[in-house]
């Protein structure tokens, strides 16, 4: 497979995007955690363009990161992707409470790696 996809972003639960190739794949899903969460709409756009559009299942959303994936493949139906599988694109999500002690930790340590690097920065121009 020789697709380009190109996201067009997330709006109202629905993640479009464009994907460019002689002919479109057998079957897109999106999944999460590995597994197929939902099957993905192709319609033609133009000559060797398609336009993708996944919606996102409510109840797949929840606090926290979590990073849903358009796979490409030979397969039908909801079935999980199948050997030879293509990841088209990653649409990363983060989320709630649990993201605000996430990224405030993360934020620390990138900190205290500067501090860290500042240091020894100093140690070695005065030496």
């Amino acid at each position: 497979m020789s697709e380009t996809f190109t996201s067009l972003g997330l709006k109202g639960g629905v993640w479009e995007g464009s994907l460019r190739g002689e002919t479109p794949p057998t079957r897109i899903v999106l999944t999460l955690h590995g597994r197929t969460v939902a099957p993905v709409e192709i319609s033609p756009q133009g000559p060797e363009l398609w336009r993708v559009r996944a919606v996102l299942p409510a109840d797949t959303l929840s606090d926290g990161a979590q990073t849903y994936m358009l796979i490409a493949d030979d397969g039908d139906g909801t079935e999980a992707p199948r050997p030879g599988a293509v990841r088209l694109a990653k649409l990363p999500l983060l989320a709630g409470e649990a993201l605000q002690e996430d990224l405030r930790a993360e934020i620390d340590l990138l900190r205290a790696e500067i501090d860290l690097i500042k240091r020894e920065f100093r140690r070695l121009a005065t030496g």
